[in-house]
């Protein structure tokens, strides 16, 4: 998988990490590696994605308040273990964001 970059962020990402799924599975195809990609430039700048309005809001108060941010990103042309989700955390203290599947949380 390439490297990862991000420009114009709202925050600071940290380190950009992937779970072993979402490595191997970017390193196969290429279209997921580049659905990775958009889907982190949007979480940067504060498009979070496929939630829900609360979460919306929540990552909106984290974005002022210093805390957790999760996004959920939809795409069905990558099916992973039935679901075609990946999502991307940034922690509180702005150490790291990880993208993952939903279920190697």
């Amino acid at each position: 998988m390439n490297a990862l970059f991000v420009i114009n962020t709202a925050f600071n990402t940290g380190q950009i990490v992937a779970t072993r799924g979402v490595h191997d599975l970017a390193c196969e195809n290429s279209e997921f590696a580049q659905f990775i990609q958009k889907s982190l430039n949007r979480h940067v700048k504060g498009d979070w994605g496929d939630v829900d309005e609360e979460d919306k809001q929540t990552n909106d108060q984290a974005l002022k308040q210093g805390t957790r941010m999760l996004s959920a990103y939809n795409d069905d042309r990558f099916p992973q273990n039935g679901a075609a989700t990946i999502w991307i955390i940034t922690e509180a203290d702005r150490s790291a964001t990880t993208i993952l599947f939903p279920d190697e949380y």
